[in-house]
Formats: structure tokens, C-alpha cells, sequence
């Protein structure tokens, strides 16, 4: 049970805990937060004490968990001594003295001397409120003991302490690859590093500056997981409760998306109970579900104004919190994305990843991208960055608002898909995303994933529902990514009714409105007139190929119908061969040209080509491709036992057919 203690210093007794009266160390076991402050700084729960007060007195007194009413107390502070300890501050010891520690630790006259700095010339005076945040938890001795039976390991040292390289010895390397291969990562290594290891702060500097209010909205953290390793859902779990200040954690939920693995049954659950009771919640779905459905599930569960959805393979850096929920607080349709560092899942090491902004591919793969131009513009690392839409591992959105515009599309299958139509969603219908620089969080980037391996399959069903939905004219752009008709694509993506009079209830914006004023770096591709695999009458099996990139000459290759397969005839009479480029700072498909010289058809940057004609076609349906400029033809020439050419020649006849058109 997490309850408030507040009172104002000298009233008759502390509403619901009438206990707190009792004078004197022998009084109730409420547990009042201890901090140690380490070396590599930061905050994170290492005990806790007795708590004992007498309103009537005047008196306060805290002493060391466990002991009787013998020993002396730690800290007695009368009326005119009471420390004001407001959301955020807490209770707590630092090298071994009481003191009175807020978001950062400060010197009190009297104890923790030495490291800290003072914060007036007597801080105990004239503070008449002490406000309590006073969780019931285990001895610090009782933690340790769960996690050994476990076979995992608490507190700030050991391997991997910083976020540095871990490493295993030649004999512990060999018992580490089965569980590698089975997670994705090396779960055997993260059985041998601390639940509460503490990771680099990789923050702008000017963000650990920043103050914040202390009323802020509580959260609910989120974790969704499927047969993960117990070792990194519960690093997961301390990292969130050890750098989320207690006041603004109001629960932690772990999904299990019907996992079959027996230590996260009982053994986590009788875990998370006694480690931290009445703070974690577990979830359990009777069916595997997928991502999507399971995080919709934990939305269900969770009661915070604020929640949080985040893997189950994260580490928290300290601080992340405050800005997110500060920026949420100034407006609740803002959905607010940590920045990502990289937790390697070989070492474990924790590294640095530049501050991006989020976007896609026209196959809706999300990718990092480059902050846009105002941001850098700014000169101010700590900014926000207007993001189009969000990689998916950790976003943080208003409950409420969450539910208003109808969570994740719970018609969608496993994942992929889903992250970029709330970004489309929420900039459309009057909210707005962004990535936050002075909130981190590690994530581990899985070799494996744990869900049906043809996830390809379930992006591309996914990514069509967004199309239909929310794309308008643009969803062929979709359909030209996978390479898909437009009519009949030959994959049931479900009814999208609902979806459709969801965004016409809201009222919300066009899709060209996004790619104007969000994702202006997206490449439009609206004078596609037929796509897909181009074959020649005199050699079906094969198809037209860009070939080695560095080449840069189109072949024919035994036909897949993939991203180099993937031929784009436009208006313009433009022949592009090449997967969809995606934003204007990268490169774009590439055009076959003919130089008039080489009996080699080229591939070149269409803008670099200085001859117009030259990169122009002639090109219908089942008929030939002659270029405009010098009326050569793009043939086949059989050579026998040598196999086959693409070649330019004088025309002979040759037909060709693209696989699809748009009307």
C-alpha cells in the first residue's frame, strides 16, 4: 500500500496513520525511503528506516530498520527543525548521516557533512511541514535474499557498473550461447550484473539545470513482455523504481503476453510481490495477443493520469521522468518519446545514440532521422524535437487522451504498423509528439524477436489498415513500398469501419496537411503511373535489377519482387528502379539512363543527369521501352550457355510488362 503522510507540525495526530504518535524507535514499521547517494551519482533505493512521531511533542525520530527501542535515534528535530520535504524530496542517509535529500542531495547543518553544499545558513529553520511518501517495503538484508534465490544479484557494483563492457570468462562464454540464441540477447551474461547498476547520463548538459514543478502527474510504467530473460525484466523494474522519483511512480504493470517460460510465472510474480508490494502489478493475458493488444491491455490496468509503455529490456537514466511528465502537464495531447540510448546485447555496454527525431519508410518501417532544421536552428540540445511519428520501444502519453483517440488499432497483428499510426493520429487530430533530449532510457536492440518470425508479413497487413485509414491519396504510396496492387492486394487486413469513423468523429486533418507541416522531408511519389516487376516477352523468369549498387548498371536477376525489383515508370517518363527512397536528406531511387554511348543501360541520380532525354522513356504496356534521346531500345540478348544480357540496341520487338498500375 502506497499511501501520503502530510501534516502540518503541532496538529493532534497525522490522518490514517494515527501510529506515527508513538514516540521513540519501537513505534510502527512504515518505512520511510533511504537514498544513498554513489559515487557515480544519482539517486536509488538502498533501505529504509523506522519512522516514529509525536505531533503533541514536537518531536520526530528516525531510526535504522530493524533496531529496537534501545537505540539512538539517527535524527530528533523539534518544532522549529522540521525539514519541508515536498514532492520530491525525501527522507534518507548519505554516508551513513540523516538528511533531507530533494531531486538533488543537499548539506543540513548537522549531518551529511562534507560532500554537500548548504542550501541557507540554518535549513532546518522555520519549515513547519514535513510531507511523507512512506511505502511499506522489506529490509534491505530480506531484498538481497529474493533476488540470490533467484540466482541474480543487487546493488551498485559488479560487472557492467557504469554501463561499461561486461565480460564472461571461456567457460562461462560456452554456457552462454544457447540462452544468447534464445532471447536475442545474452541473458546469461545479465544473470552476472546488478539489478541497480547504475548507466552513463548521457543528458545535455543544460538539462540537469533545469527545475521543475513539484505537482506534477503520476504514471503508470508499462511493460510488455513474452518469454523474456527474468534477469532484464527485472533491471527493467529497479531501474524504473530507482530513478523515478517516488511521488510520481503511482505503479509499475508487467504484461505477460501469455509466456511459456516457468520463471515468469510464480517465481516472478512471488518476486515482485514481496520486493515491492503493492507497487507492481502483473498482468496476464490467456492468449498471446501481440505487443499491440498487450500494451492496450495495460492501459486497461493502469490508474495514473500518465502512462508510460516501455520494453521490457530498458534501463532508465536518472532524471527522465520530470521533463517528460512537465511537458505533459503544460499540455496533455502531447505524447512524449524518452530519447534512446543503446544497451549491445552481446556486453551489455550502454552507448550514446545522437539525438534524432523519428520517421518511416513508405513501407512504414520506422527509422531514426535528423532533428528538423528549426531544432538545430535553436542551438539548444536540450529542446524538444517535432517528431513524425515514434520507433515504437517507450512513449509516454495522457491516460485519458490516450483513450480519446483510441489507443493503438487493436485490429492490427503482433507489432509494426502501430507506432507510426498514433504519430499519424495524433497530429492529425490536435496533439502533437515529440522526442525529449533531457529524458534517456537504454534499450536493448534484440538479435532475435520473440514473436512469429514473419513479422514481415504482419508490417505489411498493419501498415495497409494505416493506409486505408489515414493516408487519403498517399496510401498508394504504401501499396507501390510492398510492391502491392492497389485493388485485391491479396492480404485481408480486417475491417477498418471503426477506425474510419474514429477519425471522422475527431475531425481530424488531411494527410497532406502531415506531410507538409510534420514530415516535409518525406519523399512523394504521386506521379507513379505503374510499378513493380518489369519482365521482357523473351526471358519471363528473369527481371529487371539494380544490380551491385556500386555498378551502377541495371541487370536481369531471377525474379523475387523485392525492394531492387521494384520498378517505378511516372509522367514524366521517368523509368526509376530501386526500393522507395524515404526522406530528401537521402538518397532517392535511381533512373535508367542511356548515355547513347555504352550498350549498358545505366543507373544514375536522376537530378544528376544532364540530359533530360536521355533519362526519358517510352514505355506503354506490353510494348517496348525506347528511350526518348537516342530511340535505342531496352532488349534481351540471349547468349546461349553464357546466359543472358540486358542491353541497349536499335528495336527488334521486344515486349515488356509491369505487374501494376494506378488508374
Amino acid at each position: 500500500m502506497w499511501e501520503w503522510a502530510a501534516a502540518a507540525w503541532g496538529e493532534a495526530e497525522w490522518p490514517g496513520f494515527p501510529s506515527l504518535r508513538q514516540e521513540g524507535c519501537h513505534s510502527s514499521r512504515c518505512a520511510a525511503y533511504v537514498q544513498e547517494r554513489g559515487r557515480e551519482g544519482g539517486d536509488s533505493v538502498q533501505g529504509a528506516t523506522d519512522f516514529s512521531a509525536s505531533p503533541a511533542s514536537g518531536r520526530l525520530s528516525l531510526c535504522p530498520f530493524g533496531r529496537n527501542s534501545g537505540t539512538r535515534p539517527l535524527l530528533v528535530a523539534g518544532e522549529a527543525e522540521m525539514a519541508s520535504l515536498g514532492p520530491g524530496m525525501r527522507l534518507g542517509w548519505a554516508d551513513g548521516e540523516l538528511g533531507c535529500l530533494p531531486g538533488e542531495s543537499i548539506t543540513t547543518s548537522g549531518c551529511c557533512q562534507g560532500r554537500r553544499r548548504r542550501i541557507q545558513t540554518h535549513p532546518w529553520a522555520c519549515l513547519r511541514w514535513c510531507e511523507l511518501r512512506v511505502p511499506q517495503i522489506p529490509d534491505t538484508g530480506v531484498s538481497k535474499g529474493l533476488s540470490k534465490s533467484l540466482g541474480l544479484i543487487e546493488g551498485y557494483g559488479g560487472r557492467g557498473k557504469g554501463g561499461l563492457p561486461a565480460t564472461l570468462s571461456p567457460a562461462e562464454e560456452e554456457k552462454a550461447k544457447g540462452p544468447h540464441e534464445k532471447y536475442g540477447y545474452n541473458s546469461y551474461l545479465s544473470e552476472k550484473i546488478s539489478l541497480d547498476r547504475s548507466i552513463p547520463d548521457y543528458r545535455p548538459t543544460k538539462c540537469k539545470e533545469l527545475k521543475y514543478s513539484k505537482e506534477l502527474p503520476q504514471i503508470s510504467i508499462i511493460f510488455i513482455f513474452v518469454n523474456e530473460a527474468l534477469s532484464v525484466i527485472l533491471r527493467s523494474v529497479h531501474s524504473a523504481v530507482n530513478h523515478t522519483p517516488t511521488h510520481l511512480l503511482k505503479e509499475i504493470i508487467l504484461v505477460d503476453d501469455n509466456s511459456d517460460e516457468e520463471e515468469l510465472k510464480a517465481p516472478l510474480e512471488e518476486y515482485v510481490q514481496k520486493r515491492y508490494p503493492g507497487l507492481v502489478k502483473v498482468v496476464r493475458n490467456q492468449k498471446r495477443e501481440g505487443l499491440i493488444r498487450a500494451r492496450i491491455e495495460g492501459w486497461k490496468a493502469a490508474t495514473g493520469q500518465v502512462t508510460g509503455f516501455f520494453d521490457a529490456h530498458v534501463e532508465f537514466t536518472a532524471g527522465w521522468a520530470e521533463p517528460v511528465l512537465s511537458r505533459i502537464q503544460e499540455n496533455r495531447k502531447r505524447v512524449i518519446l524518452p530519447s534512446i540510448d543503446n544497451i549491445k546485447q552481446d556486453t551489455f555496454e550502454v552507448q550514446r545514440y545522437e539525438n534524432s527525431a523519428h520517421g518511416y519508410s513508405w513501407e512504414l518501417w520506422c527509422m531514426y532521422i535528423s532533428p528538423p532544421k528549426d531544432w538545430w536552428d535553436a542551438g539548444d540540445p536540450s529542446l524538444p524535437i517535432r517528431t513524425p511519428a515514434m520507433i515504437g520501444c517507450s512513449f509516454v502519453v495522457n491516460r485519458k487522451f490516450f483513450g480519446e483517440i483510441g489507443l493503438l488499432d487493436p485490429g492490427m497483428d503482433v507489432y509494426g504498423g502501430e507506432n507510426i499510426e498514433l504519430g499519424i493520429k495524433v497530429w492529425l487530430c490536435g496533439g502533437s509528439m515529440e522526442v525529449l533530449p533531457c529524458s534517456r532510457v537504454a534499450h536493448i536492440e534484440r538479435k532475435k524477436k520473440p514473436y512469429n518470425s514473419n513479422i514481415g508479413f504482419y508490417t505489411k497487413r498493419n501498415a495497409l489498415r494505416v493506409a486505408e485509414v489515414w493516408m487519403d491519396d498517399y496510401k498508394s504510396h504504401v501499396y507501390i513500398a510492398w510492391n502491392l496492387p492497389l485493388e485485391n492486394p491479396g492480404i485481408d487486413i480486417g475491417d477498418v469501419s471503426e477506425r474510419r469513423a474514429l477519425r471522422k468523429s475527431l475531425k481530424c486533418k488531411n494527410f497532406q496537411w502531415y506531410l507538409d507541416h510534420v514530415y516535409p522531408e518525406m519523399r512523394r511519389y504521386n506521379n507513379t503511373i505503374a510499378y513493380g516487376e518489369l519482365r521482357n516477352n523473351k526471358a519471363k523468369d528473369v527481371c529487371l535489377d539494380q544490380g551491385p549498387l556500386e555498378n551502377h548498371t541495371a541487370i536481369l536477376y531471377p525474379c523475387h519482387g523485392w525492394g531492387p525489383q521494384l520498378a517505378r515508370y511516372t509522367k514524366e517518363g521517368f523509368l526509376h528502379l530501386g526500393a522507395l527512397g524515404t526522406t530528401t536528406l537521402l538518397p532517392d531511387t535511381r533512373c535508367l539512363v542511356d548515355n547513347s554511348k555504352s550498350r549498358l543501360p545505366q543507373l544514375l541520380d536522376c537530378d544528376k543527369v544532364k540530359s533530360s532525354l536521355y533519362k526519358r522513356w517510352n514505355f506503354i504496356q506490353n510494348g517496348a521501352i525506347m528511350n526518348k534521346g537516342t530511340g535505342r531500345c531496352l532488349e534481351v540478348e540471349n547468349r546461349g550457355l553464357a546466359g543472358i544480357d540486358l542491353i541497349l540496341r536499335s528495336c527488334t520487338g521486344q515486349r515488356w510488362t509491369i505487374k501494376n498500375s494506378i488508374k
